[in-house]
């Protein structure tokens, strides 16, 4: 007998119809033998419901009695599949996050987990009960309801399974798995069977849309086996997990891209000890990430030019904290551009292989795509591009790279 954590999203509970189908699924893994915890975000647009009841009480609404009011959502969902489960003769129970002695901080709106009580839970499992857990909440050590922000049912579920020990955690959704880039953009991108938790990570940050990056962080940490599972098309999935030492990886596991992306340019900026500080110091205090930056060598008169980016919603922000800045530096000029992509090769196999890079750029050199700026790591190349090229180089890397079929280097 396995213990198995399941976690649904929005788009799979958004009818009582779907309800029902996953109380389907649900039942026939319970048939199998299998312990099974259900773990549930809120049915699709309800969140969205409740935030605008908010707004229209008071737009500036924050806090505790927010995080009350949205925890209803996957409270009422859970509660549904409960009875949808009875109705199949499967034995289940539903437990808000309180319940489940999900343990959190209290920082309102965006919770991190400090700890389950895994008792409660258990407890109903040895009785012979499927439970379902209301994602995305937990208490504080007061008592109040708190809520874990975005991604916060996939962190949810792959806490619980850490807590339990289970032997998977399934993340069921309206894809089939991780693809090796978006097949709206590619349609020959090919399911991958396998990926690493630490290329899932990268590819997570990099804009890939199937899991929170907070939930595969938390799984990779306690070694919490992931799957990746469609709602409503059988099949197998994509795991994520530790990288096998006894097999090698020579390949790409994918490409992502994230289109919201501004790039901002100050020239002509003092080249000495302490400046980049100044210039991103502001940027940082005011909440904006910054995510590539590139410094270039001064010139002969002492200046050099530095560029960053920012995401799209925070460019006309951080240029406007840019230009103070450089006002009161006495020096440098700003310039922008809010129409620029990332994309970036995701892979193990480039810690072994070389030419990874050159290969990058001749395709895209051979389409006749600049190239703005570079960032590498250990198993991730990223380049900045214009907007209007972004489908044609995922396209054209996909190719190059051989992904339809594996991968090669």
């Amino acid at each position: 007998m396995a213990l198995i954590v399941e976690k649904f999203g929005g788009s799979s509970v958004g009818s009582v119809e779907r309800i029902r189908h996953v109380a389907s699924i649900v039942a026939a893994d319970r048939g199998r033998g299998d312990d099974v915890v259900v773990v549930l975000s809120a049915m699709s647009g309800e969140t969205d419901r409740l935030l605008e009841l908010a707004a229209r009480i008071d737009a500036r609404c924050c806090g505790r009695e927010l995080d009350m009011l949205l925890a209803t959502g996957e409270q009422a969902s859970a509660a549904l599949l409960a009875m949808a489960l009875a109705a199949e003769g499967v034995a289940a129970v539903s437990l808000t996050g309180a319940q489940a002695r999900i343990l959190t901080d209290a920082a309102w709106n965006r919770a991190r987990i400090t700890g389950i009580e895994a008792g409660a839970i258990r407890r109903h499992l040895d009785a012979g009960k499927t439970v379902i857990v209301a994602g995305f909440q937990g208490v504080d050590g007061g008592g109040n309801i708190t809520t874990l922000g975005r991604g916060g049912s996939d962190t949810s579920a792959v806490a619980v399974a850490a807590a339990l020990g289970a032997q998977e955690c399934r993340i069921y959704s309206d894809v089939d798995g991780v693809y090796t880039t978006d097949p709206r953009v590619v349609n020959k991108a090919r399911r991958l069977d396998r990926i690493t938790f630490e290329e899932m990570l990268e590819m997570a940050s990099l804009g890939s849309k199937v899991l929170q990056i907070r939930s595969v962080e938390l799984a990779g940490k306690y070694n919490v086996p992931l799957r990746v599972l469609s709602t409503f098309r059988p099949g197998p999935g994509t795991r994520i997990t530790y990288e096998e030492k006894s097999l090698e990886n020579p390949g790409i596991a994918g490409i992502a891209f994230q289109r919201d992306e501004a790039q901002l340019t100050v020239r002509g900026v003092p080249d000495k000890p302490g400046v980049a500080a100044r210039l991103l110091g502001p940027v940082a205090d005011d909440g904006i990430e910054v995510d590539m930056i590139v410094q270039n060598v001064g010139s002969r008169d002492g200046a050099a030019d530095f560029t960053f980016t920012v995401h799209r919603r925070d460019y006309e922000r951080a240029r406007a904290i840019l230009e103070k800045t450089v006002a009161a530096l006495g020096a440098g000029r700003v310039r922008g551009d809010d129409s620029i992509v990332k994309v970036s090769l995701v892979g193990v196999g480039m810690r072994s292989h070389s030419g990874v890079a050159a290969k990058m750029f001749r395709a895209l050199a051979g389409e006749g795509i600049d190239i703005r700026m570079i960032s590498t790591s250990e198993i991730k190349i990223s380049v900045v591009l214009e907007e209007k090229n972004m489908e044609t180089a995922v396209r054209v890397l996909h190719d190059a790279f051989n992904l339809e079929s594996g991968g090669s280097l």
